[in-house]
């Protein structure tokens, strides 16, 4: 991490200088709920010291048992640009292979059917984890503790009720209820309202929309426990499904002895509840002891258990704006997670995508409150999150359905295993594909880099940073500071010296980064522009890299050296990795939550700049 811009500081880097701002009665954005999506957006808006924010949770404190646990492979790249993916990767469980139980033939009980690998070479640089969802609330706490602004949240903060007024300069009004007073109420403006208040969300329920879908009338048990147990594959990840007793999703957990078990129940009746069932842990511990038969299974301690029904339901829009509104009216109020969708804990991706919608949203939210972007960059976030949204609905009723069917023969009993390995780069959080809108441009050049394909996340790679010879993931350099990148792949014998593609690059689109950096600010600020070279470091001369590689900033005019790198040849040629073209190159338009935008060959900044011109408002440095 680079520190000291501004002169040397001692002590914690992760600490960022204080702003001194009192977060009052009037913020830019208000956020309702302290689960994944609401800390995730608070984490990201409070390291803007600009953008000013209050998040109000209805329970006393932080979570510290239970609910969600997966934290897929994107998840893992996102927590890397919030400074703590080292964090999550030494706590947690890592799931490396995968093992399928199934009935013997004849009768026989169960045996493992197979034993894969869980995540696929080269899907990420980044493993699949397992880790209380807690331990990642304390993580996103942590960088709001340390941000600019010191974000703590406002706990035992019930929402009562909440308006909108377009003639305020803070159009949203919301009252709280204060739950550790009495029954004392506070009320709260804001230019942006985002309920991240779960199924029940009250923030949706004030906007009239509703979550739409079916349930699959299953019901399920899910405990922590510290097993005692002669089966043998119990700390892997397993799908066991019995002959006639159902079906159980073993999911290690991290520290090495607990285990969480998601238990099939007997199907609920119409009219009936999961709460009807008066469902135990003894229960359910006899339920998991029948299904596992014949090998024993006791349990130690049980440290956390729920019962649930399977159900997927979405809402038709994740903010306040009707379709035939769209385009004429700013959204203002926005929901996220399972305030918008909710599905079955089995596939792993509730909290992953929560933490997704909100990465997603908080640099469209920074960039119109700056006055970088225009107001329309706001409609993007419901119709990429919807979409994304539909799909894992489909997805998880699909793996839902093949976990909880009786195999009737061997074929049948497959089906589960060859659908969970078909859609492994689903689980993995890596196929998310946003759609051509404002930004994210459709590029007739995209064969220049086939690794890279506009609206996926930028695939990182093994790359040596120039300056220091430093081997690192080109994709760690990427953090979620609000900041669009454009990335040049240098074509072959580039050295970045004068008159070369890239230095002729940086040459053309200085002027459009100058135009869109407001003046008190570093040069990057904006735009963040990075190179890579095929040549092998050692043959490289920092010295004569382009200015806009080696630019001078803060108060001291200090070199940043950290913007040049090469290509690996040790531990893998990014060029041949990613497919990228090496005679042409290519230049790549980032997102701020690092999806692809643009690929355009090296001759045409044109495109660049007409990109830029539709996301970027023409006073935005006035």
């Amino acid at each position: 991490m680079q520190y000291h811009l501004n002169g040397f500081r001692p002590g914690d880097p992760s600490i960022a200088p204080a702003n001194n701002r009192v977060m009052g009665s009037e913020v830019d954005v208000l956020i309702v709920g302290c689960g994944p999506a609401g800390l995730t957006l608070a984490a990201q808006l409070s390291t803007l010291g600009n953008v000013s924010v209050r998040i109000a949770e209805r329970k006393p404190g932080p979570l510290e048992v239970g609910q969600a646990d997966g934290v897929a492979c994107r998840s893992i790249e996102m927590f890397e640009a919030f400074g703590f993916s080292e964090k999550v990767i030494k706590e947690g469980y890592h799931v490396n292979e995968v093992s399928f139980w199934r009935p013997g033939t004849d009768g026989a009980p169960l045996v493992r059917a197979d034993r894969i690998q869980d995540v696929e070479d080269d899907l990420s640089e980044m493993p699949h984890v397992i880790l209380s969802q807690a331990r990642i609330h304390d993580f996103f706490l942590d960088v709001m503790a340390k941000s600019p602004s010191r974000l703590v949240p406002d706990y035992s903060r019930e929402l009562v009720s909440f308006t909108r007024d377009d003639t305020q300069n803070y159009p949203i009004e919301a009252t709280f209820k204060c739950l550790d007073k009495d029954g004392e109420q506070e009320t709260i403006r804001a230019k942006y309202l985002v309920g991240c208040d779960g199924a029940r969300s009250k923030v949706r329920s004030g906007l009239g929309l509703g979550l739409k879908g079916a349930s699959a009338r299953q019901l399920w048990g899910v405990m922590d426990v510290l097993p005692r147990t002669s089966f043998p594959d119990i700390r892997l990840k397993c799908a066991i499904q019995s002959a006639d007793q159902g079906s159980i999703l073993i999911i290690p957990r991290e520290g090495g002895y607990m285990v969480r078990l998601y238990i099939e129940l007997d199907a609920l009746k119409d009219g009936e509840r999961a709460s009807d069932r008066g469902v135990t842990s003894e229960q359910l511990i006899d339920k998991a002891r029948c299904i596992l038969s014949p090998f024993e299974f006791e349990t130690a301690q049980v440290a956390w258990w729920s019962a649930y029904e399977i159900g997927q339901r979405v809402c038709d829009g994740f903010d306040d704006v009707a379709a035939d509104k769209r385009g004429k009216v700013t959204p203002r109020v926005f929901i996220a997670g399972d305030a918008c969708h909710t599905h079955s804990p089995k596939a792993g991706q509730g909290m992953n995508v929560s933490m997704a919608d909100a990465f997603n949203l908080g640099w469209k939210l920074a960039a119109v409150l700056q006055g970088q972007s225009p107001w329309a960059l706001l409609d993007t976030y419901s119709s990429e999150r919807q979409a994304k949204a539909r799909e894992l609905i489909d997805f998880d009723r699909d793996m839902a359905r093949l976990f909880s069917e009786k195999p009737k023969t061997k074929e049948e009993a497959a089906q589960f295993q060859a659908y969970f390995k078909k859609h492994g780069r689903y689980t993995a959080g890596v196929e998310t594909c946003y759609d051509p809108s404002l930004i994210t441009a459709s590029s007739p050049a995209q064969a220049l880099a086939k690794g890279y394909l506009i609206g996926k996340r930028f695939h990182s790679a093994p790359v040596i940073r120039l300056g220091d010879a430093k081997p690192m993931e080109l994709g760690h350099a990427l953090k979620a500071d609000g900041r669009w990148r454009i990335i040049a792949f240098a074509p072959e014998g580039d050295n970045g010296s004068e008159g070369g593609p890239v230095d002729s690059l940086c040459e053309s689109i200085a002027g459009l980064i100058k135009g869109i950096t407001p003046k008190e600010v570093d040069m990057d600020a904006t735009i963040d522009l990075r190179a890579v070279f095929q040549l092998p470091h050692r043959e490289m001369d920092f010295s004569q890299m382009p200015s806009l590689l080696q630019p001078k900033k803060g108060i001291m005019g200090l070199t940043d050296y950290e913007k040049a790198f090469c290509a690996n040849q040790t531990k893998g040629d990014i060029f041949d990795m990613r497919g990228i073209d090496r005679t042409q190159g290519a230049v790549l338009v980032l997102r701020p939550d690092q999806h692809v935008s643009l690929v355009v060959p090296f001759s045409e900044v044109a495109e660049i700049k007409a990109f830029f011109a539709a996301v970027f408002l023409d006073n935005y440095t006035a």
